[in-house]
């Protein structure tokens, strides 16, 4: 059975740590910044982690 390629552009959205956990990043952070408040610009910049039925589909399109 051939290896299973992995999806090239789900290699650049999503980051595996160490543990086994997905990353990826957060919506809302690319235009009309000027209308949401500092506090919540920064906490879209930080990763969050892939959950639920999700995890299933990103980790089979990583050849995980």
């Amino acid at each position: 059975m051939p290896k299973m390629k992995t999806h090239r552009a789900s290699a650049k959205r999503f980051k595996s740590t160490g543990s086994g956990r997905i990353l990826r990043r957060r919506g809302f952070r690319a235009h009309l910044l000027e209308k949401k408040p500092t506090k919540r610009t920064r906490r879209l910049g930080r990763p969050a982690e892939v959950t639920g039925g999700q995890r299933r589909h990103v980790r089979r399109a990583l050849g995980k």
